[in-house]
């Protein structure tokens, strides 16, 4: 396959996957009552910023953001997204005088967090998820290790409802546990 080929094969790759995700995560939104939410969710993803980074760095298996970051030591596109985007925790950190200040999410982004991380398996992991999917991401994660504790906790406890439930059944005691 020449370098034009590869393009195109990337350049749709990403595009499927994109769409993929954000079909995901808006019906899972819709199943907690989060439909403004799961209509808008990773609009960014379109940016040119963020698309054509998506595209050169494109695997099928694994984000984008994991390649650029190996190759460059950043991602450029996970800066722009975090950014521009609630439902990750990162975006809630700022720093003020040198120091970090980290803000507690509020519950409806943590629930498009918990959306978004189970999309996210889904479409990567495809044939492989299963409900402790997003819970063995978090347990893997050093990310754990910097998110706000409320956050953490409570991403946790969802993350356990879905592993431990039919994902229907699981986003049913989540929205009436988590008002």
């Amino acid at each position: 396959m020449n370098g034009k080929q590869n393009y195109v094969k990337s350049f749709f790759g990403h595009l499927h996957t994109v769409n993929q995700h954000r079909f995901l995560v808006c019906k899972l939104c819709f199943k907690l009552g989060l439909y403004y939410q799961g209509l808008t969710h990773d609009l960014s993803k379109y940016s040119p910023s963020e698309f054509w980074l998506g595209v050169k760095y494109f695997q099928g298996n694994r984000s984008p953001i994991d390649a650029e970051r190996k190759e460059r030591g950043l991602s450029t596109a996970w800066l722009h997204h975090k950014g521009r985007n609630r439902h990750h925790w990162q975006y809630w950190i700022d720093q003020q005088n040198g120091k970090l200040m980290v803000q507690e999410m509020p519950m409806k982004y943590i629930k498009e967090m918990l959306c978004d991380r189970i999309a996210a398996c889904m479409v990567y992991q495809k044939d492989k998820y299963h409900r402790s999917s997003g819970l063995e991401f978090m347990d893997k994660s050093h990310e754990q290790y910097l998110m706000p504790e409320k956050t953490k906790a409570i991403l946790r406890e969802m993350l356990t409802i879905v592993a431990e439930n039919d994902l229907d059944k699981a986003m049913e005691i989540i929205r009436n546990k988590y008002k």
